[in-house]
């Protein structure tokens, strides 16, 4: 079983920036891709980003204000969200699948382990 782990998440004002980290427990040889979602009250859950071996995809609508990487001596990754919104807040989840990011990146039915979330809120 992958274990997956997210933290980082809180309280910050309109502009500011958070780091989400992704904690992975063995098995992420078998697993190498990464995917980032949230989902706000009352909505779907959408893809953020995704991180495999040689592929990083992000949501369009971000328009260049996340960023995802990777320590793989810590079997952990990172989204670096920047100019946070109040349209931002969510519960983010981390996920891990097989496939790399280049088909169907943030599809929510292609990824096969899942963490428990963590919470980040945008308000003043």
């Amino acid at each position: 079983q992958l274990q997956l782990v997210e933290s980082g998440g809180g309280l910050v004002q309109p502009g500011g920036s958070l780091r989400l980290s992704c904690a992975s427990s063995a098995l992420t040889l078998d697993y190498p891709t990464i995917g980032w979602f949230r989902q706000a009250p009352g909505k779907e859950r959408e893809g953020v980003s995704c991180i495999s071996k040689y592929v990083i995809r992000h949501a369009e609508f971000l328009k260049g204000r996340f960023t995802i990487t990777r320590d793989s001596a810590k079997n952990t990754v990172f989204l670096q969200m920047n100019n946070l919104r109040p349209e931002d807040t969510a519960v983010y989840y981390c996920a891990a699948r097989r496939e790399s990011c280049s088909h169907n990146p943030h599809e929510t039915s292609a990824y096969e382990y899942w963490g428990q979330g963590t919470q980040v809120t945008v308000s003043s």
